[in-house]
């Protein structure tokens, strides 16, 4: 069921809801979570469930305010405390320590945990009410089935679960894409997956380079190889590829799905073309809807322009990256 997010009410009851181990979509900036309280194993268990999420996959947990780290961090690295004071609320997360006995099933097992804290209004209202409950934070992956992709709106949400779900209406998300993750656990800040925010504020904020992901890095949510799928077959290809591949298609009826800067030519009578933004924070705040659109429509294939090699769409083209590795 989708229930108006900003009605106070709502907020008690979906708190109440988590307190009792049950699980409730939230709206955050980035996408909507599928959420439990990040404590009781048990709940977390219901979201693998639903989602058909492999056990070792960790989750991120969402907290109300940097002191609620404490309650799953066994020690938060400098780095972190800076990255803290500069990000939050908003969308990055960090991955820490995990004290122990502590959140083992929304932490995939790990020692390290991951820890985020939104600026969505309705997330930030139903995390200080759950915590005001005993619940100190809340496990929330996106609310979609595993390996597909991130739902935007309310209405994505229940799509994927039905009415039985309990989804915090709280309008389309802002961002569009999930939260920066980086890990604090070592002895430098590693990025293992990019969001909105850019790597040079990231460094900025830390105080010193961030490295690339590695073997000894922990696992992380939205890190595999293929994920972020629509149903029909994605492929990625540069502007010149796209344009010479659908002229090959002139006459085709195909029902063929385009997301691009530049406008495709060639007669394909089954053709559905949609512009993609100049700016990366609109690509990202639009891009899992569009694609979602192209599957409601019922395309066959999507062909999407690849991203400008710029810094400020690292997170866009790492989405649609994933999204093609699942053809």
């Amino acid at each position: 069921m989708i229930l108006d997010g900003r009605d106070p009410s709502v907020i008690e009851r979906a708190a109440l809801a988590l307190a009792a181990g049950e699980l409730v979509a939230m709206p955050t900036e980035t996408v909507y979570g599928l959420g439990a309280r990040a404590d009781d194993d048990v709940a977390v268990g219901k979201i693998f469930s639903a989602k058909g999420r492999p056990a070792d996959h960790p989750l991120i947990v969402h907290v109300a305010d940097a002191d609620s780290v404490r309650e799953f961090a066994s020690h938060v690295p400098p780095v972190a405390v800076r990255l803290v004071a500069r990000f939050w609320p908003g969308p990055l997360t960090i991955i820490v320590p995990r004290a122990a006995g502590v959140a083992t099933a929304a932490a995939g097992g790990q020692y390290s945990i991951g820890l985020r804290c939104p600026s969505h209004p309705v997330a930030h209202a139903l995390l200080a009410e759950a915590r005001s409950a005993g619940v100190p934070g809340v496990a929330a992956p996106s609310a979609n089935r595993f390996g597909r992709i991130s739902p935007t709106t309310a209405a994505h949400v229940a799509g994927e679960f039905g009415d039985e779900l309990m989804v915090l209406d709280g309008g389309p998300c802002d961002v569009g894409i999930e939260s920066s993750i980086v890990d604090c656990t070592r002895d430098h800040p590693v990025l293992l997956r990019p969001g909105v925010l850019t790597r040079a504020e990231i460094e900025a904020a830390a105080g010193e380079p961030l490295r690339d992901r590695d073997e000894a890095a922990p696992r992380a949510s939205g890190t595999l190889e293929a994920h972020y799928a629509p149903t029909a077959p994605l492929r990625l290809m540069p502007a010149g590829q796209l344009q010479q591949a659908l002229q090959m298609l002139t006459g085709s009826t195909l029902k063929l799905a385009v997301y691009s800067r530049v406008a495709p030519s060639g007669g394909i009578q089954g053709l559905r073309h949609r512009a993609m933004p100049a700016r990366a924070a609109e690509a990202a705040h639009e891009l899992f809807s569009v694609l979602r659109s192209f599957d409601d429509e019922g395309a066959q294939l999507i062909w999407v322009e690849e991203p400008p090699a710029t810094p400020e769409w690292e997170g866009v083209r790492d989405r649609l990256r994933r999204a093609a590795a699942s053809r």
